[in-house]
């Protein structure tokens, strides 16, 4: 509704300022004054145009105020001080279509094309299937989830990918620790299950480093195994198959604990196999993007050049092929970034991933035909979202010149980093799980995480310790069945994780604290859940008492006397208008790249709606029009509010 309005704010400036010299009308900014008292819109419009017009700003002001007054939605235009125009909406009005849109199921959307014209693709998660996920990776995944949620909700079409390095350095590890270290076989720790298989592998990928450090000949074992596995015959590939697909299996159900679903695992191995990689290596070549180097430290390699400065040593370069013969990351990314434009004119084949039900397939890349049943059409896409950490920026500009190289400088602007920062625990963290930190790491703000070194949280026992302290509280508050205070407490975990991994800006480091995260009061998801609950709870009361009431509400047009009532209550109307926000909200993320914006969105409704809450006797307010009223800013805000929850991967629960 708010895009909507500002369109037709912007549609009557340009009626109302006369053309000159065939000059465009310049940007009309809308903004949002302080205080509701003001306005509920201003336009600094009149300064802009000034001085092309030649006029006074008050004098153009007044003459855009008569042209904004004939819009249906504003009641008045008062210009202020030297020529600043604010709007103020009719009150009335705006609550109905707002609720009206909500009860359509579009929320003050404005319908609208989708941001993009054509499919697109998110990558997200990508954790190396070497052993279990930690903290830092669900980072990722949520903020990659969320952002899908996002763009569907502006009616994009997104496809969720979840690339598996499955010949990688870090599968080459645990496969040599399998060959060499470990006690027992990859087959018997899943046959006996002494612990979970990616929990097992995560203290042998541990083991394996230190060893290497030990003597670092060892590490000519990795690069045979690499070898090996990149050729994808013999025992060391089957065994690396085994790992990949089974720490997969166990990211997969972590991953579905929290909600998160994907579309299609595409695997590094497909992309060796079915030689998308040989046909990238040969353009590249081609076009001289990367060149052979015959001596010096990377003597035998293929390298990449960033700044056109030729192959020195001392140059911005990157190793695509290394000595060995055995391709780097960045090389079959850059194969897998074509493919994902449809750019290879080769496929992967298809396959439904085993192991794995949530009422939906979910595919997996092979390199064998299939006799199953179609896929669906994957690839293609106009624009890619690769979500990935701030340490690898690097590595993305170069893909991104790899396309640029072979001259699909589009697809290269469409390729887009959406690069986040690192998650830390806080020390209080680190005791609550039991870890053991060194004298100089407790007087830390934050301690970094390792899973080379074996240090830091894995991602089920840090959902588990949530679960854990949620049910403690559940517990002290209900008597509940185990069942249903289980129930609850998962859903208020999976909000307190997600709410706290979304909440930062995308750049700033998070130290994890369950107290922090946990809380019922301030920032955190139990305290968006608990309005929400709340208002909730006021329906059930009302639907005891009144059968039916609540259809009453949904059908009432208060009319004129809403626009009153409103009019005098600006504290409800500033919720009215907040809630009517979501949409820009939304946008604002997607363009930003900023999932906090809709965070701290939900964050201040909540607060309003609290403030509502308490200051309102709303099922014992004796007026029944009054009743009604606020009623129907309850069902308001507890429908946007839980919209914009499921946006964020957050569900409410019956009770807290």
């Amino acid at each position: 509704m708010l895009q909507q309005l500002c369109q037709e704010i912007k549609q009557a400036v340009a009626g109302a300022v006369p053309q000159t010299d065939g000059q465009p009308i310049p940007d009309i900014v809308v903004e949002t004054p302080p205080s509701v008292q003001l306005g509920d819109l201003a336009l600094p419009a009149a300064f802009t145009l000034a001085k092309r017009l030649k006029k006074a700003p008050k004098a153009i002001a007044e003459t855009l105020a008569e042209a904004l007054r004939e819009i249906p939605w504003i009641d008045k235009a008062e210009v202020a001080g030297a020529g600043y125009l604010n709007l103020k909406l009719r009150r009335g009005r705006w609550l109905t279509e707002l609720y009206r849109s909500i009860l359509g199921g579009e929320y003050g959307l404005f319908p609208g094309p989708p941001p993009f014209p054509g499919k697109v693709i998110v990558e997200h998660t990508n954790i190396n299937p070497n052993k279990a996920a930690h903290i830092g990776h669900l980072r990722n995944a949520v903020i990659g989830d969320s952002f899908v949620r996002v763009m569907r909700f502006l009616g994009q079409e997104v496809e969720v990918q979840n690339y598996i390095d499955n010949t990688g350095v870090q599968v080459a590890d645990v496969v040599v620790g399998f060959q060499n270290l470990s006690a027992i076989t990859a087959e018997e720790v899943l046959e006996r299950r002494p612990v979970p298989f990616d929990y097992y592998c995560w203290d042998l990928y541990a083991r394996t480093t230190r060893w290497f450090e030990e003597n670092p000949e060892r590490t000519a074992l990795r690069q045979q195994a690499l070898q090996e596995i990149e050729h994808g015959t013999g025992e060391t590939a089957r065994l690396a198959e085994l790992v990949a697909t089974e720490n997969v299996r166990a990211h997969l159900a972590t991953m579905n604990r929290l909600g998160i679903r994907y579309d299609l695992l595409p695997r590094e191995s497909d992309i060796l196999h079915l030689h998308f990689w040989n046909w990238a290596f040969r353009q590249l070549k081609e076009k001289e993007a990367i060149q052979f180097i015959g001596q010096g430290k990377n003597a035998g390699c293929w390298i990449m050049k960033t700044d056109g400065s030729g192959p020195e040593e001392s140059g911005d370069e990157k190793v695509i092929v290394r000595s060995n013969g055995t391709v780097t990351y960045v090389g079959k990314d850059i194969a897998y970034q074509l493919w994902k434009f449809g750019l290879l004119g080769m496929d992967f084949h298809y396959r439904p991933f085993q192991g794995y039900d949530d009422g939906k397939p979910l595919w997996a890349s092979c390199s064998e035909p299939q006799e199953t049943a179609a896929a669906p059409s994957f690839g293609k896409a106009c624009r890619v979202y690769n979500v990935i950490d701030q340490r690898q920026s690097y590595l993305q500009e170069i893909v991104a010149a790899g396309l640029r190289a072979l001259g699909f400088h589009l697809e290269a602007d469409n390729s887009v980093h959406f690069s986040y920062e690192m998650v830390a625990l806080s020390p209080r963290c680190c005791a609550d799980l039991g870890i053991e930190l060194k004298e100089e790491d407790q007087q830390r703000s934050y301690v970094e995480v390792s899973g080379r070194k074996g240090l830091g949280v894995k991602a089920d026992d840090l959902i588990h310790r949530l679960e854990q302290l949620a049910g403690e509280e559940v517990r002290a508050r209900h008597s509940l069945s185990g069942e249903e205070a289980a129930s609850i407490a998962h859903r208020i975990a999976v909000s307190a994780l997600r709410y706290f991994l979304l909440k930062y800006t995308r750049n700033s480091i998070i130290a994890f604290d369950f107290k922090e995260a946990l809380s019922f009061e301030g920032e955190t998801g139990p305290y968006l859940q608990y309005s929400v609950v709340r208002a909730n709870n006021i329906f059930r009361k009302l639907e005891e008492a009144e059968p039916g009431a609540l259809e009453e509400i949904r059908r009432l047009d208060g009319g004129a006397a809403l626009d009153d009532w409103l009019q005098k209550n600006d504290d409800i109307w500033e919720m009215v208008l907040m809630a009517s926000r979501l949409p820009d909200a939304i946008r604002q993320a997607l363009a930003n790249l900023e999932l906090s914006i809709p965070a701290r969105w939900a964050f201040t409704l909540a607060q309003k709606f609290n403030l509502f809450y308490h200051r309102h006797r709303i099922l014992s307010e004796k007026d029944r029009e009054t009743r009604l009223f606020l009623l129907l800013i309850a069902d308001l805000f507890r429908s946007q509010m839980t919209k914009a929850l499921e946006l964020l991967g957050i569900e409410v629960p019956d009770r807290m």
